[in-house]
């Protein structure tokens, strides 16, 4: 037939079908239907080389995937969706079923980690001489331990923040929640790294009583909270491309200096 697609045509989308998330037979199926108009199921199972025992599975699952429709006339038949809409909509369902299992995973993770967090502090025979200190160079690892702590501060919370972020501070809801809470919370940048959608959200900020300043440029990044706990990050002058080293601290001396380097800086930064 004229709309037969050409063999090396029907290679490619087939290929490409199956990137896309078909099976082999879902692929051959709708190309096979895409070239015509309707098909019986042990027809289309000839042409798109589908055993008859699995053509009514794989159609079945093209029209739940939205690749292929159910005409009811005497008996059933079968036509495509047109890829302009089939293609779209089954890959944002795709998108939506993949973010609900993240989802999913980062809610029970974060209930495994806590529940393994004492087993974790027993099996290690208790507090070690550097246990209030911990390097991580891992920025993922970075970002869930200052979630963590910010989800935990109950009276202040201060930070230097400068790119490139493991958490944006002025991306986070954590720190809204905070300031809901009645943490004092103050934050400086560096100047040069406010772009429009960081301005965009300083009002936002302002209004929940978040304090922003601003310098030049500074000397790290950290974060305290509580004037105990926190963390510092240092830019790594040895390597060719730039790093950033993180000391995750839960130390009140080292906290209260830390506070101290903090406001310095904010008498000297800019609203």
């Amino acid at each position: 037939m004229a709309n037969e697609l050409a063999e090396v045509d029907y290679e490619k989308f087939w290929r490409r079908l199956q990137q896309v998330g078909l099976n082999a037979y879902e692929a051959r199926s709708y190309l096979v239907l895409v070239g015509h108009p309707r098909f019986k199921a042990l027809e289309l199972a000839a042409r798109a080389r589908v055993p008859r025992q699995k053509v009514y599975e794989v159609l079945d699952s093209l029209v739940e995937k939205g690749f292929a429709q159910v005409v009811q006339e005497k008996t059933k038949l079968f036509s495509a969706v047109e890829p302009g809409l089939a293609i779209p909509a089954f890959l944002e369902r795709q998108k939506e079923h993949l973010e609900q299992q993240i989802e999913s995973q980062r809610r029970h993770g974060q209930s495994l980690a806590v529940e393994l967090r004492a087993a974790y502090a027993e099996g290690q025979g208790g507090r070690g001489t550097l246990d209030y200190l911990r390097i991580v160079n891992d920025p993922s690892q970075i970002a869930v331990h200052y979630r963590s702590m910010l989800a935990g501060v109950e009276r202040s919370y201060i930070e230097f923040s400068r790119p490139p972020y493991a958490v944006d501070p002025l991306d986070e809801q954590l720190v809204k929640q905070a300031a809901a809470r009645g943490v004092k919370c103050r934050i400086i940048l560096e100047s040069e790294a406010l772009d429009g959608a960081h301005r965009a959200r300083l009002e936002d900020y302002k209004s929940v009583g978040i304090e922003v300043r601003f310098a030049p440029s500074l000397p790290m990044k950290l974060a305290v909270f509580d004037g105990a706990q926190g963390l510092v990050a240092l830019l790594d002058p040895v390597i060719t491309r730039p790093a950033w080293t993180s000391v995750v601290f839960d130390h009140h001396g080292f906290a209260e200096a830390m506070l101290g380097l903090f406001e310095q800086w904010w008498k000297k930064s800019e609203e």
